[in-house]
């Protein structure tokens, strides 16, 4: 359990980062990095692509255990975002995703 909390919060530290890099005085006015809950109960995540170096990299929908109301997720990019969906305990997962796909496309 003490690995998985050190990866989850090494994720989000990576995220914060991420979302630091592109914050140039003008994108963050119009882009970011936002997190909502689902009434499911779930996690909603959306970071914005426009004006970064992912905007038109290509990515696969993932999902995963969709069928599960515990541990679920499916991420895709719509409207130049990459958005995600995942149970209560997921957040970190769907974090991981997006970071795994930026680091192999930056």
């Amino acid at each position: 359990m003490f690995r998985s909390t050190i990866v989850a919060e090494d994720n989000l530290n990576w995220l914060i980062d991420w979302y630091a890099r592109h914050c140039d005085g003008d994108w963050e006015h119009g882009y970011g990095v936002k997190i909502d809950t689902l009434d499911n109960p779930g996690w909603q995540l959306k970071i914005d692509l426009t004006g970064t170096k992912l905007e038109n990299v290509v990515f696969e929908r993932i999902e995963h255990n969709l069928d599960n109301d515990i541990s679920w997720w499916t991420c895709v990019i719509r409207d130049k975002a990459f958005q995600a969906y995942c149970g209560a305990r997921d957040l970190a997962s769907v974090i991981s995703v997006f970071r795994s796909w930026a680091e192999r496309n930056q």
